[in-house]
C-alpha cells in the first residue's frame, strides 16, 4: 500500500507541480489544473486519466481502479485504491497524470522524448 508520504515523493522534483490544500483534501496541481487529489480519508486518490480509457481500466482492473463522482465523470478523471498499488506503479500514474497537464515541452524536457 502507498500513503500520503509516496505521493510527495512521486510529485517531489516534477516541474510545475505544486501542493495545495483545498476545503481540507491535498491536492497536486500544474498551474491551476489540478492532476492529483488525495481523499480525505487518504484510503484513494483521484488522478487524470484519459476519458476514453476509464471504463476499460476500471473493467480490467476493479480492485485498483473506480469511477469519480458523478459530478467529475465529465473530466477525464479516475480514482484510486491506494492500497491496490504500490510505489512503482504509483510513480507511473503520477508521471502520466502530471503529463497530461503540462505543455509539451515540459513533457519532453523529463521524458526526453514526445510522449
Amino acid at each position: 500500500m502507498v500513503d500520503l508520504s509516496d505521493i510527495r515523493a512521486a510529485t517531489d522534483g516534477l516541474p510545475r507541480s505544486y501542493e495545495v490544500l483545498v476545503r481540507d483534501q491535498i491536492k497536486f496541481r500544474v498551474g491551476q489544473l489540478v492532476y492529483l487529489a488525495v481523499s480525505r480519508d487518504e484510503r484513494s486518490m483521484g488522478i487524470a486519466f484519459p476519458k476514453e480509457e476509464r471504463d476499460a481500466a476500471i473493467a480490467a482492473e476493479p480492485h485498483k481502479f473506480f469511477r469519480p463522482a458523478p459530478s467529475d465523470e465529465r473530466f477525464r478523471w479516475i480514482q484510486v485504491h491506494l492500497d491496490a498499488i504500490d510505489p512503482t506503479e504509483l510513480r507511473e500514474l503520477v508521471l502520466d497524470a502530471w503529463a497530461m497537464c503540462v505543455p509539451k515541452k515540459v513533457r519532453a524536457e523529463v521524458f526526453g522524448d514526445d510522449r
